[in-house]
């Protein structure tokens, strides 16, 4: 009975890790000079092109963005819905 007890927790723990690990969004940075500062969110131009990222009570670091900083910023992106539209139609068969 111990045994099986084990194996159990061994999949149990496993099994948690896996789905852990899975889980978790890759994280991103990209690195520019900081364009403009809002209460939610700020622009980083990155010489070709301009990122807006939005911010929330979790993002650290957000109380000290200045206009003209160079930061590096790290991001996830996640998905926070999706809308499933219909998969698209086979083409007909040809007799």
């Amino acid at each position: 009975m111990r045994i099986k007890s084990l194996a159990v927790l061994s999949a149990t723990a496993i099994l948690g890790a896996a789905l852990g690990w899975a889980a978790a969004a890759a994280s991103y940075q990209k690195t520019g000079t900081v364009k403009e500062v809002a209460a939610d969110s700020f622009t980083l131009d990155l010489g070709k092109e301009e990122w807006r990222f939005y911010t929330d009570g979790g993002t650290a670091g957000k109380e000290a963005l200045k206009a003209g900083d160079k930061v590096t910023v790290t991001y996830k992106q996640i998905a926070t819905k999706i809308e499933g539209k219909g998969g698209a139609k086979a083409p007909a068969k040809k007799k």
